[in-house]
């Protein structure tokens, strides 16, 4: 194989079409998806507002990204928003066409998901710019492919690109992952 992160590529065109998402950006975790969404928008916001059921890593990332954490009482499935953003949690829900247009969706292929690689995760949306934005913050600030003595950084920029071999994993699971799945219990949040 001449470039082995072409499988990362064909994983993501596989998963944005599964999903019905122009773009997948694959990560090294949906917590990891949740910090760089957050670092990327303008902060015209003091505090997110997400549930108060849900997963640890989701107020850590608000916070590491600058924002105040406030909770709201809902009684959510399979995914959320995290109010006033375009951003979702959804880690809970894998299905084909789940993609809500406009919107920034981060999800989880942790052991316990639909699509169990063990680790990783993605970022879906349907903005170009914002795709290029999250690929090139996934990979150190910069773009792959470009010798690092030429390329322009950005910044915030993370060590968080998915491996090869995670991607391939994805990839033949995501080939055999049913069109329909119903949403995961949050049960084992506290």
């Amino acid at each position: 194989m001449e470039n082995p992160y072409s499988v990362v590529n064909d994983f993501e065109e596989s998963l944005a079409e599964y999903c019905g998402a122009k773009y997948a950006v694959a990560t090294t975790s949906c917590t990891t998806a949740l910090l760089m969404c957050l670092m990327a928008i303008e902060h015209k916001c003091k505090a997110i507002t997400i549930p108060k059921l849900t997963y640890v890593g989701v107020p850590a990332s608000i916070r590491n990204a600058g924002f105040e954490v406030k909770f709201r009482d809902e009684d959510w499935q399979g995914m959320y928003n995290l109010h006033p953003t375009n951003i979702y949690d959804s880690a809970r829900r894998l299905t084909s066409g789940m993609y809500v247009p406009n919107a920034v969706m981060c999800l989880s292929f942790h052991w316990t998901k639909h699509l169990s690689i063990g680790q990783g995760g993605a970022i879906l949306t349907d903005n170009a710019n914002k795709a290029a934005l999250f690929r090139k913050m996934r990979f150190d600030g910069r773009t792959q492919g470009v010798d690092a003595r030429v390329d322009n950084f950005v910044w915030p920029s993370f060590h968080a690109y998915m491996m090869p071999r995670d991607a391939a994993e994805g990839l033949t699971r995501l080939s055999l992952l049913p069109k329909d799945n119903p949403d995961l219990p949050r049960s084992d949040y506290a």
